[in-house]
């Protein structure tokens, strides 16, 4: 079957082990489904299965692809919750010390056909596109745990996305902007911005600008560069909630501002099979169209496997076939 696939781990030219052509078709082991898949998206956590982070070397060559949809052997439409709990573990699976993601032990949705076992497939609502459905499995679930689950945020507060134009951020700000928030967003440039506007940003500022007034909750996925500026805009009271730090990993706490205003810090990875149920049943009833920046078929991956290299995501990227 045709697929893209991590032929090696390369950690200093990542693309130099991106391979495009065939692998075997996949068995179908007792407790398992394949899908035929329709429709993945692009996450950095490709990238970083390039480099070999992650994973063994002796589990290459490796499939790619988080996220995906597609159809079951009778015509079911599904889309893929790419995290994947270790035997006889019950309850969130995103606390489950031995869970995986696909492409860590399991081959990835970028090819014909992925297995995966049967709690991994969930019902594609009546409406949305494989494409749109694709996007939703890992930066669109960790947008909707961090808001639904972990802020504790009310309708009508005011929050601050740190990063306006990758995945996790574009979701939240469509997220936040269904749900009543009041968004605010950062960005580095006005292009960047712009896209925060077009998707529902109320306000949009230049990264580490000083706001207007202090927030109830701020998302974080950037870490080091921006945290100074994310505990400055707090209230006391407020709340912090991360789930990624593209620009290093040690940033400065600030306890004393932490203890005196009495902020509360909160980290989120993925969200439970439930969660994504109800991520897609809220897109769909909210009528949410989710920023797609590039759809491109499986067979030019390559060019997207390049953009997101090179940071330039205004969304997702999908591929299609």
């Amino acid at each position: 079957m045709f697929a893209v696939y991590a032929a090696e781990p390369n950690a200093d030219a990542p693309l130099d082990s991106l391979t495009v052509g065939e692998r075997p078709e996949p068995e179908t082991p007792d407790g398992f489904v394949a899908v035929r898949v329709k429709a993945a998206s692009l996450n950095m956590h490709d990238l970083w299965t390039l480099r070999g982070v992650g994973i063994k070397p002796e589990q290459f060559p490796m499939i790619l692809g988080c996220d995906g949809a597609g159809t079951l052997e009778d015509g079911s439409d599904v889309v893929i919750h790419s995290v994947v709990s270790s035997p006889g573990w019950d309850g969130d699976e995103t606390l489950d010390p031995k869970r995986s993601l696909l492409t860590e032990k399991l081959q990835g949705t970028f090819a014909d056909v992925v297995v995966v076992p049967k709690r991994n497939v969930v019902p594609r609502p009546a409406g949305m596109s494989a494409a749109q459905a694709a996007v939703m499995g890992t930066a669109w679930l960790t947008a909707y745990r961090m808001l639904f689950v972990k802020s504790g945020l009310r309708p009508g507060q005011t929050m601050l996305v740190q990063g306006a134009s990758g995945g996790v951020s574009t979701a939240l700000v469509q997220l936040g902007r269904a749900a009543g928030m009041r968004v605010w967003v950062t960005g580095r440039s006005e292009e960047k911005r712009a896209l925060a506007e077009r998707l529902g940003a109320h306000a949009t500022y230049p990264s580490g600008e000083r706001l207007p007034e202090r927030v109830d909750g701020v998302f974080e996925t950037v870490g080091d560069a921006t945290w100074s500026h994310s505990m400055r805009a707090l209230k006391p009271g407020g709340v912090i909630v991360v789930s990624g730090a593209t620009s290093g990993p040690n940033p400065g706490a600030d306890l004393q501002r932490l203890f005196f205003l009495q902020l509360r810090v909160v980290g989120a990875t993925m969200g439970t099979r439930d969660e994504l149920v109800d991520l897609l049943s809220f897109v769909a009833n909210s009528g949410i169209d989710p920023e797609i920046g590039l759809e491109l078929p499986l067979t030019e991956a390559v060019t997207g496997f390049r953009a997101m290299l090179a940071g330039e995501t205004a969304g997702k990227i999908v591929f299609t076939h």
